[in-house]
């Protein structure tokens, strides 16, 4: 049967003061005008189901204005389960519980997995390695909780060994100490990127080639610390290795210009079409089928890792697509995919996809709150 979200219900969240919203098992469109509040809704909807959101809003951002306080609530369904998500955003915190238990982010994250396709994303391949860093690991930690727990251990320890390096003085059995946080940290952030590109690599090749068969795409992983042969990539030891022996080579540049050179935030991901790299060499277009095919490929590897697929928040990207690419987009979604779709223009889906869709008109007179 699976996990489904019902209900998701908002208080003085965003632009909105109150508001319910009931989503169907398919496909749930969201049709109104620009700046009605079907993005906030979306963002609501990935909080609930992701522990954060696309935006990256601090908690005060989440509060009307006007208001104190925002609420958020997540109904989900299924499998023989019920289970309550909530949000609380005020004075200038944020807050998860599930089922009227407090938890972090981790507490909600996992249950139904979401994944988030918007404009934002469509160019990923061209800016800077961090956005492509991060959308592997905002994807790994809604599949693996320990994913998550490494890279906040990672982080922790590359701010506490960048400050260390700026004092000319530091003395180097404390640098050594934390040369092994890192080591033992990245070493294992590593391994789990490693995976689970590999996986999301496989899939994207398959989804890539249906949208356009006369190409060759691949994705790889261009570590910092140098070329990681295949048959080390899951051994931790092995990359703690690679990564003790590139900082030792590195330690007198990083003294001299403050801050670790090595490591998993150095690291690239690297998307080739026909052998050369797509964000020096392919087209927008290009570029544009490589996100898409990226996204649906999240899809397919949830369902592959935890069995059943994750709802699939399509935010107002049909109006950023060429017919070619939505009608990619209307292929792939499968009565077994929950998706809830943002547009301002229904004419983008075909008349298959509408009658079997709930479709929700979302503008003043719904109570948007513009």
């Amino acid at each position: 049967m699976g996990i489904y979200a019902r209900t998701l219900k908002v208080r003085d969240f965003r632009s909105y003061e109150v508001y319910e919203l009931a989503l169907s098992e398919g496909v749930t469109v969201l049709a109104g005008p620009n700046a009605a509040g079907k993005t906030n809704l979306v963002e609501a909807l990935q909080l609930l189901t992701a522990g954060q959101s696309f935006r990256r809003p601090s908690p005060a951002d989440l509060v009307r204005t006007g208001a104190s306080r925002a609420e958020a609530a997540l109904l989900l369904e299924g499998d023989g389960r019920r289970l309550d998500m909530g949000l609380v955003s005020e004075r200038g915190r944020r807050s998860f519980s599930r089922n009227g238990k407090r938890v972090t982010a981790a507490g909600v994250r996992g249950v139904l997995p979401s994944v988030l396709f918007c404009p934002d994303h469509l160019d990923m391949i061209k800016r800077s390695a961090s956005v492509r860093r991060a959308a592997l690991d905002d994807f790994g930690v809604q599949l693996n909780e320990s994913y998550a727990q490494l890279v906040s251990t990672y982080e922790r320890a590359l701010e506490q060994r960048n400050n260390l390096l700026k004092d000319r003085f530091v003395p180097a059995e404390l640098l050594a100490a934390w040369d092994d946080a890192i080591v033992s940290a990245g070493a294992s952030v590593l391994v789990h990127r490693l995976a689970l590109l590999e996986r999301v690599r496989t899939r994207l090749v398959e989804v890539y080639g249906a949208i356009a068969p006369r190409e060759t795409v691949d994705v790889r992983y261009r570590a910092s610390v140098g070329d990681i042969p295949a048959d080390e990539s899951r051994d931790r030891e092995a990359v703690a290795s690679h990564l003790s022996r590139a900082l030792a080579e590195t330690r007198e540049e990083e003294r001299r210009r403050g801050l670790t050179l090595v490591g998993p935030h150095r690291d690239e991901v690297v998307f080739m079409i026909d052998g050369r790299e797509a964000r020096s060499f392919a087209s927008q277009g290009q570029q544009r089928s490589l996100v898409l095919a990226w996204k649906i490929a999240e899809v397919e590897v949830t369902r592959d890792i935890l069995g059943r697929y994750p709802i699939l928040l399509l935010d107002d990207v049909m109006s950023e697509l060429d017919a070619a690419r939505r009608e990619s987009v209307v292929r792939f979604i499968a009565d077994e995919i929950q998706t809830v779709i943002t547009t301002t223009n229904l004419g983008y889906f075909t008349d298959e996809v509408l009658d079997r869709a709930a479709v929700v008109r979302i503008g003043s007179d719904e109570g948007d709150g513009r």
